[in-house]
């Protein structure tokens, strides 16, 4: 039988957040320490799967700031670095985070997303938000300062059981990941010019890991088509995924997802070798559009976080941290927008500039990592100005604090330049080959 929606009468909060992330998650907590009522609707119910397992060492501090710092670890498998494979050069490198800029953030964790999610929001309730599960936003109405009941929104949502609810609320909160309500409300989402890409990946048991303290490292495997995730997670679970072009996925034909996944495994020698013997323990999925942003990241009375605003390719497993850390800039930005109105659009204002940093400097890396220079840079790094610390600085998240990486950053992006330069056809056809890639999908 059709579901029956059924109404309740308008609740009220201070701040309403869409979406139990990463993001949401971490705003609600730090807003309710502020002394705000605050309410998060979640569509799921925790935990559900999820993909994006890999943090950084940026993510700790976070983690102990909300007092989850033991849980995670409890849960994680230790990740002291990151490794990198091109099927043009013939050794592995290896990316140590205890050499960065700054020595004091050594490593970081793989974490099964469903614990890991649940973990932040289970945190979020018992620091006094109501989380309610099981609940997806359907409208928003944004308020006019002289409204009768006051500036703010009302929103819209509907239970699984089908009950309608409304809430009447001052600021609202966009953290609902890929599915960016409001983006989509306001038609403010754009595929990205610069990249386009999408995924396929899967949980595998019986991967080949590195022994001893590398065992947890990631690692990226370039190929033809993109590049591969290897992700190895506790209990002897490996998340796979390969991020490839478009273009690449039409080429799937009438295969099973799983057996696409498969046979670009086989693409990838050295993965390859990795996985003999290795089986899936869950569906293989795909998700295609998987670079985006919107035009925005506030208006009047809400922001968009995280996921919400933009998604950029996930080579350095910075998804997590941008969601957190949008999180922690954004509860500033609402508290002087709430106690302070006046000042209200001069701190989203500063709110819209630092949020757009970190997608930013992570993104102008990821547009030219599969450019041949680029790789070579990556694959046979130097410290000449400090460039190979500052390039694990930023590998390791480290762009929001007061790490000087910023000059060492501009000289590599100097010596990247240079060699272009230096060889002029194959930067042609490296740009010519990046053209091909990000064309739109309705073009491939």
């Amino acid at each position: 039988m059709p579901r029956v929606e059924t109404s309740e009468p308008v609740h009220h909060c201070d701040v309403l957040v869409i979406g139990g992330g990463p993001a949401g998650s971490t705003v609600a907590p730090l807003l309710v320490e502020r002394g705000y009522r605050v309410v998060v609707l979640e569509k799921a119910h925790h935990p559900r799967f999820h993909i994006g397992e890999s943090l950084l060492p940026a993510n700790m501090p976070l983690f102990d700031r909300l007092g989850v710092g033991e849980e995670i670890r409890a849960v994680g498998m230790e990740k002291w670095g990151a490794e990198f494979v091109s099927p043009h050069h013939d050794h592995k490198q290896v990316f140590e985070f205890a050499e960065a800029w700054d020595k004091s953030m050594p490593m970081a964790y793989q974490v099964p997303r469903a614990q890991f999610d649940e973990i932040l929001i289970r945190n979020a309730r018992q620091k006094g938000a109501e989380v309610i599960e099981g609940c997806r936003a359907k409208n928003v109405e944004f308020l006019p300062d002289d409204h009768p009941s006051g500036p703010g929104a009302r929103v819209t949502a509907v239970m699984d059981d089908g009950t309608q609810t409304e809430w009447k609320t001052k600021f609202v909160v966009d953290a609902s990941g890929r599915d960016t309500f409001l983006a989509n409300k306001m038609q403010s989402k754009q595929r990205n010019p610069k990249h386009n890409s999408s995924a396929v990946y899967g949980h595998m048991r019986g991967a080949l890991r590195n022994e001893g303290k590398a065992e947890g490292n990631i690692t990226i495997f370039w190929f033809d088509h993109g590049w591969f995730w290897f992700i190895p997670l506790m209990d002897g679970i490996t998340s796979i995924g390969m991020v490839t072009w478009p273009y690449h996925m039409k080429s799937r034909g009438d295969r099973s997802l799983e057996q696409f996944l498969r046979d670009n495994i086989e693409s990838c020698a050295p993965l390859a070798e990795q996985l003999r013997g290795a089986e899936f323990v869950n569906n293989v999925e795909a998700t295609g559009n998987y670079s985006y942003l919107s035009d925005r990241t506030h208006g009047n009375n809400y922001v968009l976080l995280g996921d919400a605003f933009a998604f950029i390719d996930p080579v350095f497993s910075s998804g997590v941290l941008l969601a957190m850390q949008s999180a922690v800039l954004a509860t500033d930005a609402i508290d002087t927008a709430l106690q302070h109105p006046a000042k209200a659009a001069a701190a989203l204002k500063k709110f819209d500039k630092q949020i757009r940093m970190g997608p930013r400097e992570f993104s102008w890396f990821i547009y030219r990592v599969t450019n041949p220079a680029m790789r070579d840079l990556f694959m046979g790094p130097r410290n000449i100005f400090r460039v190979k610390e500052a390039l694990l600085s930023l590998l390791a998240g480290d762009i929001y604090g007061k790490t000087p990486i910023w000059t060492s950053l501009r000289m590599m992006k100097v010596i990247y330049t240079v060699a272009l330069l230096r060889n002029p056809l194959r930067a042609y056809r490296a740009w010519q080959a990046r053209r091909f890639n990000i064309r739109p999908e309705l073009d491939a």
